[in-house]
């Protein structure tokens, strides 16, 4: 890897690190914030981050295809630091839940950043390193993480929701003048044609029904959060699991991006899917508290087997002019499924018991598990 190949996946690191530092200075008490504060139920807070992930995959989907379509990425990623920076001033100034829909959509809209940054990593490597780099973005990503959480226990009691909300605007600022400055874009000769349905080969296209599958079950971290305050925990102690989550997802991150340059990504998706399918065993079997302690480290190196390969996987599948288009289109066949999972898992919650999200979710983890057993590892980034 070259100078500018290493200077690029510095920037984008530390920019990343930023960014999740303030977006992660909110996640661990966001689900309180909505049932507690703002008086909504489960069923509304599935909503509103089913909303929120949804949009995410719009907002890749639009991004990646404008980044192909006009041969510029910059503009997407930094504009999307900016909108989640000014998403969380919203936050703290919403006076009812109702207002928080619209700032969410903001906030998620934000991923726009997602498929033009992994084009240009994806661009920047090759099969040999390519797992490693985008398991170095996701370790500073989960180490951003970390900080934010450590912040959000030191300040939460002297700032309560709302200041905090604002403070935690303020790296993902940072981030925004980070890219602007240190990021320079590589103009390119290629003429652009349309993407077509055409482009996409066999392995890719079953890919993207086996990631469906298993994104239907894939419910958000907000349920994780809400069944140990339900276990008895308080709304202080709370964060400490989304800390043990977080930390394990950053300390294994890299080591899995490795581990799929070795191995394969088919290989290492599919111990993905095993530890998810566990955890949620092991939810839907929990009777003491203190066995949360061993179920959310699970959670954690699900995350950090499963988000560094995919995008590696995705990107080597996709064809070589379509990359940032693939990538989007690929978080879009994701995050639109993530509102009806985040819907079904409120609704099982509220209707059925506290078990009956986890059991749904191990069901569609056996179904894309085994499903994996069809894709062939091929790179399509010759074409």
């Amino acid at each position: 890897m070259d100078k500018e190949a290493k200077k690029t996946i510095r920037t984008f690191s530390l920019a990343s690190f930023l960014n999740d530092m303030g977006a992660d200075m909110i996640f661990p008490i966001w689900p309180l914030f909505v049932t507690t504060v703002m008086g909504a139920n489960m069923a509304v807070l599935g909503l509103i981050d089913g909303l929120g992930l949804a949009l995410v995959s719009i907002s890749q989907a639009f991004s990646g295809y404008l980044s192909d379509r006009l041969q510029k990425r910059k503009i997407f990623i930094w504009g999307g630091y900016l909108f989640g920076a000014i998403a969380r001033i919203g936050y703290a100034l919403s006076p009812t839940w109702h207002w928080l829909v619209p700032f969410k959509m903001l906030d998620r809209s934000g991923k726009m950043r997602g498929a033009p940054r992994d084009a240009i990593v994806a661009e920047v490597s090759d099969d040999t390193n390519r797992g490693k780099n985008f398991g170095i973005l996701r370790m500073m990503d989960n180490l951003g993480a970390l900080f934010g959480i450590i912040a959000t226990l030191l300040l939460f009691g002297a700032l309560g929701y709302k200041k905090l909300f604002i403070a935690a605007a303020i790296p993902s600022l940072l981030a925004v003048a980070l890219i602007i400055f240190k990021i320079k874009e590589k103009k390119t000769q290629d003429i652009y044609r349309p993407i077509s349905f055409s482009d996409f080969d066999r392995n890719l296209l079953l890919f993207f029904i086996i990631s469906a599958f298993f994104a239907l079950g894939s419910f958000s971290y907000s349920f994780l959060l809400v069944f140990a305050n339900k276990m008895g925990y308080q709304a202080t102690s709370v964060p400490i699991f989304y800390l043990i989550y977080t930390a394990f997802a950053m300390l294994f991150s890299l080591p899995f991006g490795k581990l799929a340059d070795i191995i394969g990504r088919k290989k290492v998706f599919m111990i993905s899917y095993a530890i998810f399918a566990l955890m949620c065993f092991g939810f839907i079997m929990v009777r003491q508290k203190w066995m949360l302690f061993l179920l959310f480290p699970l959670y954690g190196l699900h995350l950090a087997s499963i988000e560094p390969v995919q995008r590696a996987f995705v990107s080597e599948l996709a064809p070589k002019n379509f990359k940032a288009s693939t990538l989007g289109a690929y978080q879009m066949v994701v995050g639109i499924l993530a509102l009806p999972a985040s819907l079904i898992a409120g609704l099982l919650w509220e209707k059925v018991a506290s078990w009956a999200p986890f059991a749904f979710s191990l069901v569609m983890a056996f179904i894309a598990f085994s499903m994996l057993f069809f894709v062939r590892e091929t790179s399509n980034a010759h074409r």
